[in-house]
């Protein structure tokens, strides 16, 4: 379990679905245009990546090919509006008269064609997350949205169709989880722990070595930016929650004459290094969990040392399940992390610790922890928290020792019983070993020129704190970065309230921008 930003609407849907699934059990027992050559980058804005890049002409006039495709398990019926289609970028931005992938796309197209704005991108987080898959998931959320925009959303560079890494099978996820201590207590578990992340990227590196030193976030920018040409829009009109707010803030700074409209929800601090991610999540999800205790009317300390008694007792004792795979301490810290992405799965949760304190049995935790790391009753794994470490690995340049994060161990337990230890030591495991090295200490952000950029941060955001909303904004420029403050609990706040969504819609249809500071309680 890597809880960096994974992707929103598969933490919030996967909760509720499991939610549901619960109940049941109970009963019985989710500008311009770029030059079409180069991409455009103001002299005050240089790209965090120095070297010479650009596109040949023919990637920019591309016509998308789009057909008919059947909307994923869980989204729209099918035989509705989706189409799909691919559409050629470089793999190295350095030599763009070299070789290409294919990024696959798909739409839904606006319901009123007179009336159209544009292309409504979306980025749901992760890194890792098939935006083909999720946007049916999630897209009557946005019906009011779909009404002037085609509605958009593509699978990264390394996720799913777009060149999606293969690092590791079925097989070795699985024992993988049962060997890894994800929180090492001995040498021999430190050295598994390690040995698990070299695993890791000398899979990578054998299956999809040849995108791995690609899949830095700013060539994903410049793959949007080439999609918004591509699709017929002189500006981009995008949305990105959770990690996908790291990747608009690098596009806005790449290209701050081509943003539009701009929306980032549940933000990524782009002033954190790797150790100020781990910290920030710390704070985060500890803070979470306090909410969630406060709720049920538990003292939050003393409910937060309860549950890190639970924790120590399955690294030493894991707990049976009805399917015969125990539950240790690192899949119940998952199954912890899951719910706390979204208020409507706390009952879930309170179910889940009960049976595990209560009952002496792990089957709920295992299942929200299945429904985290991708896994189905078949025990086959989605890609995504590959595409994800490929992703975060290109792009983070610190490589923390267990030195390092075992120098971590005590400020982390201070902020977390919890959490501390487990996001201490993932510093450490996350990149150990990776076969390439990665871009940046911290992403770019600064956006000089740029239109207004709308950034919303929930107070009680676990995964992606609301401090980093407000560092969003500053990083983004005076002018640029607009503050909307969502008072209340989860990850990412559209469509959780009226207020965030209504001013939200007002801003993407109407181009009324909220009073920078203006706050909404959901």
């Amino acid at each position: 379990m890597h809880p960096r930003q994974r992707t929103h609407r598969t933490a919030a849907l996967a909760g509720a679905a499991l939610l549901t699934a619960v109940a049941l059990a109970g009963c019985g027992g989710s500008p311009e245009a770029a030059p079409p050559d180069r991409e455009s980058v103001t002299a005050t804005s240089p790209a965090p990546d120095p070297r010479p890049t650009g596109r040949p002409a023919a990637l920019g006039s591309q016509k998308p090919d789009w057909k008919k495709c059947r909307a994923p398990e869980g989204g729209d019926a099918p035989g509705s509006r989706w189409r799909c289609a691919t559409v050629q970028v470089p793999l190295d931005y350095a030599k763009p008269d070299g070789d290409t992938i294919g990024i696959s796309l798909i739409r839904r197209q606006a319901r009123d064609s007179r009336a159209r704005i544009g292309s409504l991108l979306f980025n749901f987080g992760g890194p890792g997350g098939s935006g083909v898959s999720m946007l049916p998931q999630a897209a009557s959320e946005y019906g009011k949205l779909n009404s002037r925009y085609d509605l958009v959303s593509f699978d990264p560079r390394g996720v799913a169709a777009s060149e999606g890494v293969d690092c590791r099978s079925d097989g070795a996820t699985e024992a993988a989880l049962k060997r890894v201590d994800m929180t090492p207590d001995t040498p021999a578990e430190e050295a598994a722990f390690v040995e698990d992340g070299v695993d890791m990227g000398a899979g990578c590196e054998k299956n999809s070595g040849t995108v791995l030193p690609h899949l830095t976030t700013t060539n994903t920018a410049r793959d949007m930016d080439l999609i918004r040409q591509v699709l017929g829009d002189e500006k981009l009109y995008y949305f990105g929650i959770s990690y996908g707010t790291e990747l608009g803030g690098t596009y806005a700074h790449l290209f701050p004459t081509h943003v539009g409209r701009v929306v980032l929800d549940a933000v990524v601090d782009p002033t954190a290094d790797t150790v100020g991610h781990a910290r920030n999540q710390t704070e985060g999800f500890q803070r979470a969990l306090e909410n969630y205790l406060k709720d049920r009317g538990e003292d939050p300390e003393a409910g937060s040392a309860r549950i890190a008694r639970l924790l120590a007792k399955l690294d030493e004792s894991p707990l049976p399940t009805d399917s015969g795979r125990m539950l240790s301490e690192s899949l119940a810290l998952t199954g912890i992390v899951t719910p706390l992405y979204s208020k409507d799965s706390w009952p879930v949760l309170t179910q889940a610790l009960d049976e595990a304190e209560n009952n002496g049995t792990g089957n709920t935790l295992l299942a929200l922890a299945d429904s985290y790391n991708g896994r189905d009753d078949a025990g086959h794994y989605d890609t995504m928290t590959q595409s994800q470490r490929a992703i975060s690995c290109a792009d983070d340049h610190a490589r923390p020792t267990l030195d390092d994060a075992r120098a971590l161990l005590p400020e982390f337990r201070e902020l977390s019983p919890v959490f501390g230890a487990f996001l201490a030591w993932d510093t450490a495991g996350w990149c150990a070993g990776w076969p390439v090295p990665g871009e940046h200490d911290t992403p770019e952000a600064s956006a000089p020129g740029a239109a207004p950029i709308l950034v919303i941060g929930t107070t009680g955001d676990p995964a992606t704190p609301y401090e980093g909303a407000k560092r969003m904004a500053d990083e983004l420029g005076e002018g640029v970065g607009v503050m909307l403050t969502n008072r209340g609990e989860g990850h990412g706040s559209y469509g959780t309230g009226t207020c965030v969504t209504d001013r939200t819609d007002a801003y993407l249809l109407d181009g009324k921008v909220p009073a920078d500071g203006s706050v909404c309680s959901s």
